[in-house]
């Protein structure tokens, strides 16, 4: 149980995220005249998911409020960790809903009928490239004389690997590309997806079972093994970093190009600290010489703890974070706000100039499959991307086993 006079938020370490909560309790304690005080827990994602739902932090009352990640949302609703806000949405709906919000940021969080999260953050994955290099008459020159075609927005595979060699220049602190290797759960686990979607590739067989031990599987683990440990084509960090990690560095002027979220490329735009402002353009990520481009649609919910004492006053707070203002002042901290209003808004799109574009990336994002073990079935997932990026194994022998893993853990 958490102090009596104290509010008590499990936060997703993010710049943006902990100045926006922040700043949004205090316009809430104004406006409402709550005198609790403020606790902001805030943590990576491997420390969020274990002490939110692993220690039973919001069944226990430790957090009123947290951010959940839709890959852990069936999992803590099985657990009963979340409020089903369905009573509180009758009585007191957020302002709007639920058509301020695209459908594909309400489907996840309900399950028969039970809401047990508000749509908190969002942004696909996308490609991210530097426009200032890829415009330069002389990088275009040198890129047409060295490989015999223009030089453009990847659209394969192949051309990512080739153009992200042509910009690698360390003594520039300038690195083809980055990825976010680090074992989190994550990042691995959703390149992977990617790269087996772009390939014509799933995750389920027709039985509806996860199957990655597959020809496309392997294509695509071929492929990531490959560029990874390409020297000359990879930031030396990619193995240490996160996706923050990722994002911060490509803010600072360190690749090329890269494939992360949408908010970090919105990031670019907006932190203070960005050295590439105005720089950064966002396209659909490449795929395979035959196959269509696809995004990831994972996003990030407002959820009150089952155990929290304040209920209602959490409540009050989703209500009030979700309005049209507030949802626009995270994209200003350099979140992605949800509502279909701050798509549109004119001041964020001229301040962001892509960010029409997240519309184009909901169109070929897809979902991961909702299972109670997900967290388990990533974990194999994670473990069989770490082999792979480190070449200790045959990939035949490492998509066997991961699925001889899966089979035996399997619901």
């Amino acid at each position: 149980m958490s102090d009596p006079n104290t509010f008590t938020i499990a936060v997703r370490k993010f710049g943006p995220f902990e100045s926006a909560m922040q700043k949004f309790w205090t316009a809430f304690c104004a406006q409402s005249g709550c005198t609790l005080k403020l606790k902001l827990e805030i943590m990576d994602l491997h420390e969020l998911y274990q002490r939110t739902l692993s220690e039973n932090g919001l069944k226990d009352g430790t957090f009123d409020v947290a951010h959940i990640n839709t890959d852990w949302i069936l999992e803590g609703h099985v657990q009963q960790a979340f409020e089903v806000l369905n009573p509180y949405i009758e009585k007191h709906p957020p302002a709007d809903y639920p058509q301020g919000w695209s459908n594909s940021l309400l489907k996840l969080q309900e399950f028969e009928g039970a809401v047990v999260g508000l749509p908190f953050h969002d942004g696909p994955e996308c490609l991210m490239y530097r426009k200032d290099l890829f415009d330069d008459k002389s990088e275009q020159k040198a890129y047409a004389e060295q490989y015999g075609q223009p030089l453009g927005v990847p659209q394969t595979w192949e051309e990512f690997h080739q153009i992200a060699k042509f910009f690698h220049r360390p003594d520039a602190n300038l690195y083809g590309s980055i990825f976010a290797g680090f074992p989190d759960g994550h990042n691995a686990v959703f390149d992977f997806c990617l790269q087996l979607w772009t390939r014509g590739g799933d995750l389920l067989d027709q039985h509806g079972d996860i199957n990655i031990d597959t020809p496309a599987a392997l294509a695509a683990l071929t492929f990531y093994r490959i560029i990874f440990n390409d020297p000359e084509a990879v930031h030396p960090k990619s193995a240490e970093f996160d996706s923050v990690a990722a994002g911060i560095a490509f803010s600072q002027g360190e690749a090329a190009l890269m494939v992360n979220w949408f908010g970090f490329a919105a990031m670019c735009q907006i932190d203070a600290n960005s050295k590439v402002k105005d720089q950064v353009g966002v396209a659909l990520l490449p795929s395979a010489e035959d196959q269509k481009s696809a995004s990831l649609n994972v996003y990030w919910l407002y959820t009150i703890g089952s155990g929290s004492q304040y209920k209602d006053i959490a409540y009050q707070f989703l209500q009030f974070v979700t309005t049209a203002i507030n949802d626009k002042l995270l994209t200003l901290e350099g979140g992605i706000g949800c509502r279909l209003s701050t798509w549109k808004d004119r001041e964020i799109n001229q301040l962001i100039p892509f960010y029409h574009k997240l519309e184009m990336l909901h169109q070929v994002a897809k979902m991961l499959p909702q299972r109670k073990n997900w967290a388990s079935i990533v974990a194999i997932i994670d473990e069989m991307m770490q082999k792979v990026m480190h070449m200790q194994h045959n990939l035949n022998d490492i998509l066997t086993n991961a699925q001889e893993k899966i089979n035996s853990i399997r619901l």
